[in-house]
């Protein structure tokens, strides 16, 4: 089997909404327990700005990053996805269109699906394996340009 998505997918589902939640909750604790001076409160904008910002992060996460599965690989003419633990194999022909992100970060390749997935849903997003560079973002993901080419060759075969 060929790994198509990153190993580096866990830092992104996991490690960074973790850092990032944890460190402007603990900026928001020192802000709380700051004395504002005698008889005084803390300033609201010390507690209101990382609040804010929890909020941005979560919106943004939630669009590019908590969609994501753990993994994918292909094997043969299939791909198979694992999520939360559970391996699922999707034939090559049930993905109807691969799109690839370019000077996103983190970098993703979605698999749009013919059939709605019970488990996945309509499309399959992960972040792809492979070089990461100061010009790799303007370059065609080659995960992606493999998955098309595949597709073609499969769907030239069926028909």
């Amino acid at each position: 089997m060929q790994r198509l998505s990153s190993a580096g997918t866990v830092w992104y589902k996991r490690g960074f909404p973790l850092l990032w939640f944890g460190l402007l909750a603990v900026f928001a604790a020192i802000g709380w327990l700051q004395p504002g001076g005698p008889g005084k409160s803390p300033p609201w904008a010390i507690l209101l700005m990382p609040m804010v910002m929890m909020g941005f992060g979560y919106v943004l996460m939630r669009k590019l990053v908590f969609d994501l599965v753990d993994e994918a690989w292909l094997d043969g003419d299939e791909v198979v996805i694992v999520q939360r633990g559970e391996r699922i194999r999707l034939s090559l022909l049930q993905v109807m269109n691969v799109n690839a992100t370019t000077m996103v970060n983190p970098p993703r390749v979605t698999l749009m699906l013919r059939r709605h997935d019970p488990r996945l849903g309509d499309q399959v997003s992960f972040i792809p394996a492979g070089p990461r560079g100061l010009f790799s973002g303007f370059k065609p993901s080659p995960v992606a340009t493999d998955l098309i080419r595949r597709i073609d060759a499969l769907r030239q075969r069926t028909a």
